[in-house]
């Protein structure tokens, strides 16, 4: 079966010149459709979500990358985000990670290098160019030694908010939580919250995150 791929990305040129890139791996790769902006492929997802990777630009007018791959990683977890860009500091990296992207790569890289990227990723994989790499790994270096500093007692959660945690790291909605655990929608309500105050997190992804980087789910 295919792998099938949309791309965001405003510059019309750029686009498709990605687009004749995967036509290299048509008999590998389904080119879906192409989005401007993060608004119009969630628009574009919601007629039609049957895409398995979207290849996403960072800059872009009206909703950029980073806010459509934190959406898309919300409403449809099931659809890889690869950005693809040309900016490779660690802000950008950061944010797309943190906002569910599963893998992040350089817009110079060879036709080659974009296809076993998005077949990686497909296989559990998280590619990156070797410059978003190496600097990904020095943040996490970092990042390991905040964490050390911070007290785990903060986070323990009760057994049934780890319960609730972990439907809801499957992309799960209230409702389907509430029958799952045969516990009602107002009470998966109220864990959640009890989740977010003791993880000190605004938001599902980060909550699913940061319980996953320290190993409470």
């Amino acid at each position: 079966m295919k792998i099938r791929v949309a791309i965001a990305e405003d510059n019309k040129l750029l686009a498709s010149a990605i687009e004749e890139k995967l036509d290299l791996f048509s008999n590998e790769i389904e080119f879906k459709y192409h989005a401007i902006n993060g608004y119009e492929l969630i628009k574009k997802l919601e007629k039609d979500h049957t895409v398995d990777a979207i290849l996403m630009d960072i800059e872009m007018p009206v909703m950029n990358g980073i806010a459509a791959t934190e959406i898309i990683s919300n409403q449809f977890p099931q659809i890889k985000v690869i950005i693809l860009t040309v900016f490779d500091d660690e802000d950008n990296i950061f944010n797309a990670i943190k906002a569910g992207a599963k893998g992040y790569l350089l817009k110079d890289e060879t036709p080659d290098k974009i296809f076993e990227g998005i077949k990686s990723i497909m296989n559990g994989g998280a590619p990156m160019s070797p410059a978003i790499a190496a600097k990904s790994l020095e943040m996490l270096r970092n990042s390991d030694l905040v964490s050390n500093q911070i007290s785990e007692e903060k986070y323990t959660l009760s057994k049934r908010e780890t319960e609730v945690l972990e439907q809801l790291s499957k992309g799960l909605d209230y409702n389907k939580i509430a029958s799952n655990l045969f516990i009602s929608p107002s009470t998966v309500r109220k864990h959640i919250e009890n989740i977010y105050g003791k993880l000190q997190v605004h938001n599902k992804m980060q909550a699913v995150q940061k319980a996953i980087k320290h190993k409470l789910i």
